[in-house]
């Protein structure tokens, strides 16, 4: 049970399990960024910044921006050509369940919900949708978690190893 947390410890269980994490970081290719801002300063910019980084492709949604990050931008999910690993929202949570519903429609293989995003209605409709889905989690503190990045920061892990992470 994570303590920073404002799901319930059942939910924290099923959204936030650190195998299906894991996992979604391992097998995403492809992660449309839904609210992704045009500002350097915004949370969205730099995770998204820092996804391309390490390898990620990502597809920026925004219908008031053309590109983003180089990338060309899209008004919504059903815009994009091409297929979508996950879906990493950066709207408030009342904008969620649409946001679930179009990542059910293009066929998403994941949902996840920025740090301080809950929206139970629109997990609960992704995950009945055969997505998986996070909650309450930023997709760059989990990467940087479990693939060595958060030690540099002065920031813990929860990760108790002894092994030396590799740098590339």
């Amino acid at each position: 049970m994570t303590l920073n947390s404002a799901l319930t410890p059942e939910q924290q269980k099923r959204f936030q399990d650190p195998l299906v994490i894991q996992r979604l970081l391992r097998d995403t290719r492809t992660i449309a960024v839904v609210g992704l801002s045009t500002d350097p300063q915004r949370a969205s910019w730099f995770v998204a910044s820092y996804l391309k980084k390490a390898g990620y492709r990502v597809i920026p949604v925004n219908p008031k921006a053309d590109r983003i990050l180089g990338e060309t931008c899209y008004p919504d999910l059903a815009s994009i050509p091409g297929t979508v690993d996950m879906v990493d929202v950066f709207r408030p949570a009342a904008e969620c369940l649409a946001v679930a519903r179009q990542a059910a429609a293009i066929g998403a293989r994941s949902l996840w919900l920025q740090l301080k995003l809950v929206n139970i209605e629109a997990a609960e409709l992704a995950a009945s949708s055969g997505m998986a889905v996070v909650i309450d989690r930023c997709v760059k503190m989990e990467h940087g978690r479990y693939h060595g990045g958060l030690h540099f920061a002065g920031m813990n892990t929860e990760i108790i190893s002894a092994r030396r992470q590799r740098r590339d």
